[in-house]
């Protein structure tokens, strides 16, 4: 099973190019499926690339929910 995971737009490197952080992590995402994006934008990426645009409050809830299910099943510490 594959799972796409929202990432907030810290930095855009160059055209098709942006730095997200994901929890603490930075990350560089492709952006040709989405074009252009402005830095503070939530984003659903999977394996280096954004699939589409997020809304914030439904990117916090989505990440909130992930958390809670890492933290339920041992994965995590809450």
């Amino acid at each position: 099973m594959c799972h796409a995971i929202p990432a907030r737009v810290v930095e855009v490197v160059d055209a098709a190019l942006v730095r997200v952080d994901i929890g603490g992590v930075r990350k560089e995402i492709s952006t040709v499926l989405v074009g252009a994006v402005e830095p503070g934008e939530w984003l659903v990426i999977h394996v280096g690339y954004a699939l589409g645009r997020m809304d914030p409050a439904a990117a916090e809830a989505t990440l909130a929910a992930l958390r809670a299910s890492l933290t339920a099943s041992g994965i995590a510490a809450g």
